[in-house]
């Protein structure tokens, strides 16, 4: 992996002020869910929603093959670039959505619903849990390890491979559990 060990490329470091950031956007979550106006709830729930699902949708099927096809260097420096920039930003827009959406369905009586009908809950509970699990427990921890090893001035190129083998396959069923849960919203929309 000679093309790795290339001069390093500069790579801005994570920023811990984003934790900052983060328990801003926690805290304003925590007055909205204290507030329990319906519009205000779903408008959170909503727009944090569109943003983590548009981004995990544009990253794994646009930014993705992308990325894979650049040669080893650039990869590498658009990596560096890129993780301290989404390290924070997806994971509290993951918590936002469905943090809201929980607080949300139980304001609007979903979580009262009789069975059938309480299965579109259940389906919607059951896939917002596995992409949350999913991305804090595998994808963020294998985005960090990634970035570290990529950080160093000769990385190891054979454990990048070992990390990214299951990433990519992650991301696809992240990509999946998307468009999943895309469809249990239109069926709340559109009337249980």
């Amino acid at each position: 992996m000679t093309d790795l060990a290339a001069a390093a490329p500069d790579a801005p470091p994570i920023a811990l002020k984003n934790l900052f950031y983060m328990a801003l956007a926690f805290a304003l979550l925590a007055v909205v869910i204290a507030i329990d106006n319906v519009w205000l709830l779903n408008f959170v729930h909503v727009m944090a929603g569109v943003m983590w699902t548009g981004i995990d949708l544009f990253m794994g099927f646009v930014v993705g093959p992308i990325v894979r096809s650049m040669p080893l260097p650039a990869r590498r420096a658009f990596v560096l670039r890129l993780t301290p920039k989404t390290l924070f930003l997806l994971p509290t827009l993951s918590i936002i959505t469905s943090t809201a959406g929980y607080f949300h369905a139980r304001q609007i009586g979903f979580m009262a619903l009789p069975y059938p009908q309480f299965w579109w809950v259940a389906a919607a509970l059951a896939i917002v849990t596995l992409l949350t699990v999913q991305g804090l427990g595998f994808l963020l921890p294998t985005n960090l390890m990634v970035y570290f090893e990529l950080k160093k001035p000769q990385p190891d190129g054979a454990r990048i491979g070992r990390l990214m083998r299951w990433y990519f396959i992650a991301v696809a069923t992240q990509g999946v559990m998307q468009m999943a849960i895309i469809v249990v919203m239109a069926k709340f929309v559109t009337g249980l």
